[in-house]
């Protein structure tokens, strides 16, 4: 096999990581930490711990990213978790 060969692969997984998205869960003064959780684990598919770290995190540091992924995969929960009143971002 040759380098080049090798290198394929490498390249292939390089410009899919680079498609990847993050939404972005922004801290609100108007949700309550239980309702955020909840609906993370609703929306978002988090189990209670991974909910209450986003929530604490977004809390003291302004934001958190609860998931990452293609476009496409994020826009269903970002629509979900904006009915749902969470201020919400996919970057």
């Amino acid at each position: 096999m040759s380098i080049k060969e090798k290198r394929k692969p490498d390249i292939f997984i390089h410009e899919d990581l680079t498609s990847l998205k993050n939404l972005v869960l922004f801290n609100d003064d108007y949700n309550t930490f239980d309702y955020v959780i909840n609906t993370l684990i609703e929306v978002c598919g988090h189990g209670a711990h991974q909910a209450e770290t986003c929530a604490m995190i977004a809390h003291y540091k302004g934001k958190c990213v609860v998931k990452k992924g293609c476009f496409e995969e994020l826009k269903q929960c970002f629509d979900e978790l904006s009915f749902r009143n969470l201020t919400v971002e996919i970057q």
